[in-house]
């Protein structure tokens, strides 16, 4: 009989032996490593802001720019009157600097879009047709389509002097030729529109390739990415294959910011105009109500509806704050421009071409407008307060080093005249305001003021002092107290 096989197995692995950090460990012992219990025992903690640096940060930072009373007694001069004067026409000036910005501010929300012609030419070509052959032979005629707009020049920049105009010299006259040439690219064909599509009159005998529509879309760029060149044109071309005359409307999508809506008639007769931009349509509401004085007495925010305003908002008030919402209904999109075109493919046309060219009102910018933009934009600007802020900074510096000065120069000039009596008024002082902080001191009266009456305060309390409020705002800033906040 023969002996059953005996299966072989491999050696257990004994467990890795935790050894406690505090056992000695014996000579010879190999050290095992745990790479990644030393890696976590060693990782550095990543310092984590405290949410109070900024606030700490504030709370220590001197903001009085105004010199201390009888500063002018101890300086020597007239530096104390001229940094009052200087303070004096700094204020006059950032309140000029303000008021001039919320001005233009307001010329900017305000100005009114300027309308140019553009003339649009469409033509077409044909190569390939049956009598363009040698022999009239058939063959695959195509024919090509040109469209392109151009502003028309009726009007200049009213903000140029005539003078600047008249004398300019060779070198003036390549800089305004580049001028030219920018503003020219910045309002070229494809600038006004947002969307061109082109659409066929299928007729019978059509091939539905031949009368697929042509789109063309406007792509927003990234930010940071500049648009592709041929995003910007004056010019669209598209070719297709055809041996017929075919009709064509050209269909073409505004691209205007902010973008204007057509008014239904109710609002149309309120703003008596039939296109508005959302903001014009708010503020020509609210010119119609305080122009018919339909403001409520006692709140300015309700508005009595007459027959007019009944006919957008369907009730006897409204809530002004809720006039955007409500005015969405009798808003719509604004129509495409439609422009019909017969595509013509014969010889009878083609032996003497003539485009076909329409005239469209676009909107503009208006020239003062972007002048008024370049000033609230400017870098330097921003630039140039971050500067002052940095000056106002040192100057609080130091009117708070000028104050400590100045407090210490009383006090030794007082303690220098009657040191006996001075020194013995300051302790008298200084126990009573313990006192007060303890909630131990007596009132005027002679009563008690360790009472909780006394502790909360009152009009005449101590806590409504310049001391206890000095103090209550030094013991805020410091690190433990910011902590425990």
């Amino acid at each position: 009989m023969q002996a059953p096989m005996q299966q072989n197995y491999g050696r257990p692995i004994p467990p890795t032996a935790h050894r406690s950090p505090a056992a000695p460990r014996r000579p010879g012992m190999p050290v095992q490593m745990q790479p990644h219990a030393v890696a976590q025992q060693y990782m550095a903690p990543r310092p984590m802001p405290h949410p109070n640096d900024a606030a700490l940060r504030r709370s220590r930072k001197p903001t009085d720019r105004n010199l201390p009373d009888g500063i002018e007694d101890v300086i020597i001069g007239e530096g104390v009157q001229q940094y009052k004067n200087l303070r004096d026409l700094e204020k006059r000036l950032d309140a000029a600097v303000v008021r001039k910005r919320l001005d233009i501010q307001d010329s900017i929300n305000k100005t009114v879009k300027k309308y140019r012609t553009m003339r649009i030419w469409i033509s077409n070509t044909v190569e390939s047709q049956p009598w363009q052959g040698p022999g009239n032979n058939p063959g695959s005629g195509r024919y090509k389509v040109r469209i392109e707009g151009r502003l028309l020049d009726d009007e200049t920049d009213p903000t140029v002097p005539d003078q600047e105009e008249k004398d300019e010299d060779a070198m003036d006259d390549g800089a305004t030729d580049n001028a030219k040439k920018s503003d020219a690219k910045s309002q070229r064909f494809s600038h006004f529109f947002k969307n061109i599509t082109i659409d066929f009159d299928k007729p019978v005998t059509a091939i539905p390739e031949e009368v697929k529509p042509v789109n063309w879309t406007k792509s927003i760029p990234h930010p940071n990415t500049p648009a592709a060149p041929s995003a910007d044109f004056d010019a669209l071309q598209f070719s297709r294959a055809s041996q017929e005359n075919l009709n064509v409307t050209i269909s073409l999508v505004r691209d205007e910011v902010p973008e204007r809506y057509k008014l239904s008639k109710e609002l149309a007769e309120v703003l008596d105009v039939e296109e508005e931009t959302r903001s014009g349509i708010v503020l020509g509401i609210w010119d119609y109500i305080r122009a018919m004085e339909l403001q409520e007495d006692e709140e300015k925010r309700q508005v009595r509806c007459d027959h007019r305003l009944r006919s957008i908002f369907g009730r006897e008030q409204m809530f002004f704050p809720q006039i955007p919402e409500s005015v969405g209904p009798h808003t719509s999109p604004m129509e495409p421009i439609k422009l019909p075109y017969t595509i013509r493919v014969d010889e009878e046309f083609n032996a003497d071409p003539t485009p076909t060219v329409y005239d469209i009102q676009v909107a503009v910018e208006d020239p003062l407008r972007t002048k008024m933009m370049a000033l609230t934009q400017n870098p330097a600007y921003t630039a140039g307060l971050r500067q002052i802020a940095s000056l106002d900074d040192q100057v609080a510096l130091i009117v708070q080093a000028l104050t400590h000065s100045r407090a210490r120069h009383s006090f030794y000039t007082a303690l220098s005249k009657d040191p006996a009596n001075f020194v013995r008024r300051w302790i008298n002082s200084q126990r009573r305001d313990l006192e007060t902080i303890m909630g131990e001191a007596t009132r005027g009266g002679g009563e008690d003021g360790t009472g909780p009456e006394f502790r909360y305060g009152g009009l005449d309390g101590p806590w409504d002092s310049e001391v206890a409020k000095e103090a209550v705002r030094y013991m805020l800033a410091k690190p433990e107290a910011a902590a425990a906040r």
